[in-house]
């Protein structure tokens, strides 16, 4: 049985990803006793993310730099609170015929995060 999940993700500047985080997506960030790695924490989403400098870049992976899907509760108030605060949009907010009202992001190291509310209750 899956109990949890938590996403690892590495990135080549964590001092710049771990504000990103805060700053715009208002995640909280721990140390964890390595200076390497960092946990980013929201509500019920944790990701550890280590400092890997030599990496190759996020955005040159294309459709696979996308990492995540996010359920919220409200799609369109995060997305007005990240918006403000300067998130790159990859895919404005709307409703699909999935019953999801979702929109998608980029994060300030090339990752792609989609955010969606479940219109179905």
């Amino acid at each position: 049985m899956i109990r949890s999940n938590m996403f690892v993700l590495a990135v080549r500047n964590l001092v710049d990803s771990a504000n990103y985080y805060e700053s715009v997506l208002g995640f909280t960030i721990r140390e964890v006793g390595d200076g390497g790695w960092r946990m980013f924490e929201r509500d019920g989403c944790r990701m550890m993310v280590g400092h890997c400098p030599d990496s190759m870049p996020v955005r040159d992976l294309g459709d696979h730099s996308y990492f995540a899907y996010l359920i919220v509760d409200s799609a369109d108030r995060y997305y007005a609170e990240i918006v403000e605060r300067g998130a790159e949009v990859t895919k404005p907010v709307r409703s699909e015929p999935w019953g999801m009202r979702e929109f998608g992001i980029r994060t300030i190291d090339g990752h792609r995060i989609m955010f969606g509310e479940n219109l179905d209750g």
